[in-house]
């Protein structure tokens, strides 16, 4: 809804009059090399063409010299004719993807199965802990329920305090790990962990709610101490996964993208794609989803740990392999 309002309420701001004709950071990603070369080959027949009719001619060289300060309307409009209005950036980002590098396409796939996996934790974590964890409601007929859901809620803002903890920590790890095991490895090995901690939050919910159904108290209210430390547990190993997931896909589009000669920015836009795609389908669809089987967030979290999995396997085996010492960090900068 941004994207659209902002789309339509952009107003171009030209910043001169005229300008030379160039090859922008993103001409490789949105014209293909052969289109690139024949401009190029074509501006030098053209160059040659000039010099050689002002050495015959100084008359005509003076004319050439009077254009080029004062180019006529129609050379004017016929250079405007280019992705320069609002919706420029959508343009160009839809463009690209056929001029993407094959291995970008890996890239996409993987970064949007990842993040169907990020986004019904990042939804549904609290509502999890107070729920299937601590067995409360936030609409019971009485306050015991609602306290136990509030208690599990406050639980699950503590995790994700430990959650960002240990991502912080992490991110001091991840040169070090990309240049000895490489960026594809510890991508692959991101998603296999996401996978492990999301079907452990599966397994815990099951085992939460069939301890009390075996014990005949279907409602129960209140938590289990060694349930509530496994998850946790579970909330702080997911900051490892998540500090690759927030880095290392970004920098392995550049290296994919940094022989073409540029547009290395226009494809991190594309590799954004892959995020606020997922994103959309379980906002949408996650609700719907829990609705079919009772409600409660489980299938949601059990389906969480097939697309890990997928992720995984599908980076292990189809993204290319990138020289270790292409992942470096650029360090501290102040000022």
């Amino acid at each position: 809804m941004c994207t659209l309002v902002t789309l339509y309420f952009a107003e171009e701001v030209p910043l001169m009059a005229y300008q030379p004709h160039h090859l922008s950071d993103s001409a490789p990603l949105l014209d293909s090399p052969q289109q690139i070369g024949f401009d190029n080959s074509k501006s030098k027949l053209d160059t040659s063409a000039v010099d050689n009719a002002s050495s015959n001619n100084p008359e005509s060289s003076y004319e050439i010299n009077k254009n080029a300060k004062h180019p006529s309307p129609m050379v004017e409009e016929e250079q405007n004719v280019s992705f320069d209005g609002p919706g420029a950036v959508l343009v160009n980002l839809l463009t690209s993807l056929r001029h993407l590098p094959p291995a970008m396409l890996s890239s996409l796939i993987v970064m949007a199965l990842s993040w169907s996996v990020w986004f019904p934790f990042f939804l549904f974590d609290a509502d999890w802990m107070g729920r299937e964890v601590y067995h409360g409601d936030p609409k019971g007929n009485d306050s015991v329920a609602v306290k136990a859901y509030d208690a599990g809620v406050r639980e699950g803002a503590f995790g994700l305090l430990l959650n960002s903890v240990v991502l912080g920590i992490s991110s001091f790890l991840l040169e070090p790990m990309c240049q000895r095991m490489g960026a594809r490895l510890v991508w692959a090995m991101s998603n296999f962990i996401v996978f492990a901690c999301m079907a452990g939050t599966a397994i815990i919910s099951l085992v939460s709610v069939n301890k009390y159904i075996t014990e005949g108290i279907q409602h129960a209210i209140g938590e289990n101490r060694a349930i509530k430390i496994a998850s946790l547990v579970i909330f702080a190993l997911l900051g490892f996964p998540l500090s690759i997931t927030y880095s290392v896909p970004f920098s392995i589009t550049a290296d994919l993208t940094a022989d073409t000669g540029g547009g290395q920015g226009l494809a991190i836009g594309v590799l954004n794609l892959a995020i606020v795609i997922p994103q959309m389908i379980v906002s949408l669809g996650a609700g719907p989803w829990d609705a079919l089987f009772s409600g409660g967030n489980i299938p949601a979290f059990v389906l969480a740990p097939l697309f890990a999995l997928a992720a995984s396997v599908t980076a292990t085996l189809k993204l290319p392999n990138l020289s270790s010492g292409s992942f470096k960090s650029s360090g501290f900068h102040f000022g």
